[in-house]
């Protein structure tokens, strides 16, 4: 066969299998070619990141025409939904270990009923985080460091977006339901969804369309309420009505306190590593704030394109916890392993390539959004340095998730107390303040932690004992 016919079928058989990826119409990922499983799970979850980091960033870009108030607003008010998500990320991880195992084992009834019981969890702590957001808006903003000015001016987008975080809360959790099945395409089509109807009507409600009227920063979270609440019925539809590994039917409504514990005790571990990394976030952004809005404002602008190249390295991260969890549950651990190893090396060739990119183009990609010289000064300083350590966040999001999808959350959780708490925030104050390094100190405090992280965890999941986990 010549050169030319063998790259034609060649592209013509990545072509067959980024349809069935896509479409999810493949879901046994415990027997045949890894590379073909990674694949197929890996592309639709890096999809669906894709689109979340598109997400943020388009929104950023149209929330910094409204100024330097708004772009404040916006990053004070996502460190704290940090804490949301990290409940609902926190859940989602222990809902897709649980259904994992599940459907490893081919017990779909069992998975069905772990996911409802998922869903209560979810939306009991929902409650409690949209009472306090509705009540204490104004004085969140206050607490991280705004200024009473950008207080009164946002402290509404808080409100709806705390007020309102169910959504947020379920498309996450759902997701992490849809990626334990198997079944990643559906994951990725629900936000798809959300978010594209979120980038349609960001720009209409923020500036206003024909009958629609200005709505300003308030707009931008009514969008993402409508569009995150748009994703939900769509996930809900295919819970109950669906073709998929997982539904919900009837029996799976009542309540079940064994599998609840199981969950929570999974769910504890994993939202607390979570936390843990949502904590030491706000203590940077508090920091942060010392040294004035243009701080704040360029970090959040680098945090979001970081978020663009780092979410999609998340899709292959999930994908390695979802082929952990399904090969554990079919007795077979030593593929789950190597499944690991290849996924990581496929995100460092990914990332490795974009931290490059982003040493040598990291002014271009700020002015993008933002051409206040000292909110890019600092946006630059933070995006380079991020960037220097994306080989070691390749390699350590990966194995992190591997340890959480073989439901052993107890091990990522000390990695980050030790690595977040008694390192990145003293190293991150020290470099600040003390040593007077302002900002640039907390940009070099990330980059040194997070490789760290990544290095421990990569040593500790060589001793395997995440293989001998029950769930």
């Amino acid at each position: 066969m010549s050169t030319e016919n063998q790259t034609r079928r060649r592209f013509a058989d990545f072509i067959h299998l980024f349809k069935l990826a896509v479409t999810g119409a493949e879901k046994e990922f415990t027997t045949g070619s890894i590379n073909r499983a990674i694949f197929l799970l890996s592309i639709p979850m890096i999809l669906e990141m894709a689109m979340e980091s598109l997400f943020a960033v388009v929104d950023i870009f149209f929330v910094s025409h409204l100024g330097i108030k708004a772009i404040t607003t916006v990053g004070l008010t996502e460190s704290v939904l940090s804490l949301v998500y990290t409940v609902a990320m926190g859940l989602s991880m222990a809902a897709t270990a649980m259904v994992a195992r599940r459907t490893g084992e081919k017990d779909h009834d069992a998975a069905g009923r772990a996911a409802v019981q998922s869903l209560y969890l979810g939306m009991a702590v929902s409650v409690l985080i949209s009472i306090a957001g509705l009540i204490f808006a104004k004085k969140v903003l206050l607490l991280m460091g705004a200024s009473q000015e950008v207080a009164d001016y946002g402290y509404v987008y808080t409100e709806i977006l705390m007020g309102g975080n169910i959504v947020i809360m379920l498309l996450f959790l759902i997701n992490g339901i849809f990626r334990g099945a198997g079944d990643a395409a559906l994951a990725m089509r629900s936000l798809w969804l959300a978010n594209g109807l979120n980038i349609v009507l960001c720009p209409l409600l923020i500036s206003g369309f024909g009958p629609l009227p200005a709505l300003g920063l308030k707009g931008a979270a009514i969008a993402t309420f409508i569009g995150r609440g748009t994703g939900v019925c769509y996930q809900i539809y295919h819970l109950l009505k669906g073709k998929g590994l997982v539904r919900i039917a009837k029996q799976h409504l009542k309540p079940a306190f064994n599998i609840i514990v199981s969950i929570l005790k999974l769910g504890l571990g994993s939202t607390a590593q979570m936390l843990i990394a949502s904590a030491s976030w706000i203590f940077l952004v508090r920091i942060i704030s010392y040294f004035g809005s243009d701080a704040v404002a360029g970090y959040t602008i680098a945090i979001r394109v970081v978020i663009f190249t780092i979410l999609p390295a998340w899709g292959m991260s999930n994908a390695a916890a979802a082929l952990v969890g399904q090969n554990l549950g079919a007795q077979q651990p030593e593929r789950a392993e190597k499944s690991v190893w290849r996924a990581a090396l496929f995100n460092v060739i990914f990332l490795g390539s974009l931290g490059l990119v982003f040493l040598v183009a990291a002014p271009v990609v700020i002015k993008l959004f933002t051409s206040e010289p000292a909110v890019v000064r600092y946006g630059v300083q933070c995006l380079r340095l991020m960037s220097l350590g994306y080989v070691f966040y390749a390699y350590g999001m990966v194995v992190t998730q591997s340890f959480n999808g073989a439901g052993d959350t107890r091990t990522p959780m000390l990695i980050n107390l030790v690595a977040l708490w008694l390192w990145q925030m003293p190293l991150a104050y020290v470099l600040a303040i003390w040593l007077n390094w302002g900002p640039l100190g907390v940009f070099w405090a990330i980059a040194v932690s997070e490789s760290t992280m990544a290095v421990a965890a990569v040593l500790l999941f060589r001793k395997g004992t995440w293989k001998q986990v029950k769930i």
